[in-house]
């Protein structure tokens, strides 16, 4: 069985090779970089919450659901919606559509041409 200090050294090796190893330590260059991303992250979401009050910080998130409808057009965000429904803890939606042989058309996430 791996140590604990075994599998924090692999985790700090993938990230330095820039692999996102702690949910919302995008950017880290470090485990531990990721880590302190991740929970400031965490805090400015619940600073804001927080601010709006829950009702407040739910609307914010719809409109900002919804403005991104508009950029990539219906077709376009069901098709991240579905990418997005396939992905789990351990692996993204494009490696788990990928294993499944789901295609996935990427070129309608870019926003739409007016």
């Amino acid at each position: 069985m791996e140590t604990r200090q075994k599998k924090r050294e692999e985790l700090d090796e993938r990230a330095k090779h820039g692999e996102t190893v702690v949910p919302g330590g995008t950017g880290g260059k470090s485990l531990e970089a990721q880590q302190h991303l991740a929970q400031g992250r965490s805090k400015g979401g619940q600073t804001r919450k927080e601010q709006l009050g829950s009702e407040g910080y739910h609307e914010m998130g719809m409109k900002g659901g919804q403005s991104r409808k508009e950029q990539l057009g219906s077709e376009g965000y069901k098709e991240m919606g579905r990418k997005g429904g396939l992905s789990t803890m351990d692996k993204s939606g494009g490696e788990r559509a990928a294993e499944q042989g789901i295609h996935i058309d990427e070129s309608k996430f870019t926003n739409q041409q007016e």
